[in-house]
Order: structure tokens, then C-alpha cells, then sequence
């Protein structure tokens, strides 16, 4: 059997890069390259996407409907990792937790739209939540997003390691202020909310690693008390426990996405003085949940890496499926 041509289409990004590297060394593909002088060249780029198998496409937004429109090749296969066709319909949400029926879907979907970075995160905590009715779609929510600055692609990676930088760029910075922030309009149908979360992304001084925090009064949630007195759980804990049944169906032990232990058991760490640190899954294509608290007020974490499970690793992830591979092959988890 002939081995799947891949192209990636805008490798000299930051996410072509990391994609690239998680597929340089293997065997099972082949990996379509364009010459370094002709990588702006459209006839050459057309020619090289109806060649392959499966495209990547990463590109700015209008680079990338302009690239979809270049495929005339029935048998070509896309994964867009701009912003482009995150909300079409047409296209496949590229986030196989959601559910089992999700994952078939990618699998066998010809069109993939990837997740935004801060979207991984907040879908991640949200979805599950709507979709086991223990969170209501009108739900008022309010995401906190920490991520490092190579989310900002090139030119805001040279801003930060330049030689001679303002002394600002040594703290967080808050930005998308306005509430206009690209991601937001995913989060709010890949969650099935009435209204989009109040949503406060944050950039700071470390290359990868992302925090998504979700803050939660207990109070906004149904059922919860029944289903504690039924589970013989405190409310926190059954809020996990429901998370980590969700994951165990979707995702498995093993799997990609995996919720972090007990939050009120101190064995697992969670006291008074533990932490979360954003750059803990940094390299890493795995994305872990985290819930604290107590019973009246709560916040949910997602913790990975931006460029991994929040861009690059979740496209090869999305790759494997479409192309009946292994899953997790070619990640580091």
C-alpha cells in the first residue's frame, strides 16, 4: 500500500514548523516539499495540493480560503489550522473528545477545521459540562487564558526575544479587550452557549504553555445535588467525578485529553499551597483538567501546551484519524 502524501502548506510557521517536526522522522507517510524559492508561487502550491493526500494548511485566514479554492482533487483531504472555518458548518470540528460520534466523524471527514489555542482550553471545560446538562447553555461564564508568546506566532516570538525589549514585555500582558478576540465565536458554538463567555486571554514572558481558566459558582450548575447524594460525593467531587467519566468514555485511561486526581484529596496535591504552573505540559501534546475549589465556588483549568494539543499536536492528532492511523502516533505525551 502506497504511503498517504502529506503537504503542508505555509511549513515556515510556527505551527507548519511543529507540525513538521512531529512528522520529519516517520515512516509511514510521505511528506510533499516545495522548493524554499517557489514557496509563494501559486501554481507550484496548487500543484502540490492536489498531489497530496492530506493537506495542513497554515495560513493567515485569507490565505487559507484562497488555498481551499486551489484543490481540485475530489481525493484531497484538508486540515486548516487558521481561523478561517472554525464556525462553518461544512467543516468538522477538529476536537475528537467531544464525543465517540465526534471522533468517526473526523475520521472521516474530508474537511477539518483545527481548534484555536484558548478554544482547546475553554471547550475542553465547557463542552462536557453543557452536554452532561449539568451546565445550562445561558450560563454567564468567564474565561481566564494564560498562554506563552509563541501563540503570537513569528513576529510577536521576535518582539519577545529581541535583544533590546521594553521592560513591559517581562509581565503579562491582557489583550482582546473589547471582548473581539478571534476564538470567541467557537467557544461559543462548539459549547452550545446562548451567550459568549466574558473572556480574558493573557500573554507572558515563556515560550509555550497555556492555562485556561473557567470560574464556576456552584449554584450555576443543575443536578449536581442529586447526583452527589447518588454518588455519596461531595458537590467538587462530583463535579470531577463527572468530567473524568466524560473523558473515560471519550478519550480512555490513556488518552490525550485525561482529568487530574480528587480535588479534595490532599494525596493528589491540592491544597492550600499547590499551584499550576502554565508551562507544565510545555513539549507535551497532552491536555490535562484540573478542578479546585470547594463547594460553593470552583474553577476548572485545562493545562497543555499551545503549540501542542492547543495547535501542531492536535492537527498530526487529527491527521492520524482521518488516515486510519494510530491516534496518538508521532506525539509526545
Amino acid at each position: 500500500m502506497e504511503k498517504p502524501k502529506i503537504y503542508i502548506d505555509g511549513q515556515e510557521g510556527t505551527t507548519g514548523l511543529q507540525i513538521y517536526d512531529r512528522l520529519g522522522e516517520r515512516d509511514d507517510i510521505e511528506l510533499l516539499l516545495i522548493d524554499p524559492a517557489k514557496r509563494k508561487d501559486t501554481a507550484e502550491r496548487k500543484k502540490l495540493l492536489n498531489a497530496a493526500d492530506l493537506v495542513f494548511l497554515c495560513l493567515p485566514d485569507g490565505a487559507a480560503v484562497e488555498a481551499v479554492s486551489l484543490i481540485e482533487n475530489d481525493n484531497t483531504r484538508v486540515i486548516d489550522c487558521s481561523t478561517a472555518h472554525r464556525i462553518n458548518p461544512d467543516w468538522v470540528y477538529g476536537f475528537p473528545e467531544m464525543s465517540r460520534l465526534h471522533r468517526a466523524q473526523i475520521a472521516e471527514a474530508k474537511r477539518v477545521t483545527n481548534p484555536g489555542c484558548h478554544a482547546t482550553g475553554f471547550v475542553s471545560i465547557v463542552k462536557p459540562l453543557v452536554g452532561m446538562a449539568l451546565l445550562p447553555p445561558d450560563a454567564a461564564l468567564t474565561c481566564f487564558s494564560l498562554t506563552g508568546y509563541s501563540g503570537g506566532g513569528k513576529k510577536m516570538i521576535a518582539q519577545y526575544e529581541q535583544e533590546h525589549r521594553p521592560p513591559a514585555f517581562s509581565s503579562p500582558a491582557l489583550y482582546g479587550l473589547l471582548q473581539n478576540h478571534k476564538h470567541l465565536p467557537e467557544m461559543q458554538l462548539r459549547c452550545g452557549l446562548t451567550t459568549p463567555p466574558v473572556f480574558v486571554p493573557v500573554v507572558d514572558d515563556y515560550y509555550k504553555g497555556m492555562a485556561t481558566t473557567v470560574s464556576f459558582h456552584m449554584s450555576q450548575l443543575h443536578h449536581v445535588p442529586a447526583l452527589s447524594e447518588m454518588l455519596h460525593l461531595s458537590p467538587l467531587q462530583t463535579v470531577w467525578h463527572k468530567l473524568r467519566e466524560f473523558y473515560l468514555s471519550t478519550a480512555g485511561e490513556e488518552g490525550i485529553v485525561r482529568v487530574e486526581g480528587d480535588p479534595t484529596d490532599p494525596e493528589s496535591g491540592v491544597d492550600s499551597g499547590f499551584k499550576i504552573y502554565a508551562n507544565m505540559w510545555r513539549g507535551k501534546d497532552m491536555l490535562s483538567i484540573i478542578v479546585t475549589g470547594n463547594d460553593n465556588q470552583f474553577t476548572i483549568t485545562a493545562l497543555f501546551d499551545n503549540l501542542g494539543k492547543g495547535a501542531s499536536g492536535a492537527a498530526v492528532q487529527n491527521m492520524n484519524l482521518m488516515l486510519g492511523l494510530e491516534e496518538t502516533k508521532g506525539l509526545n505525551l
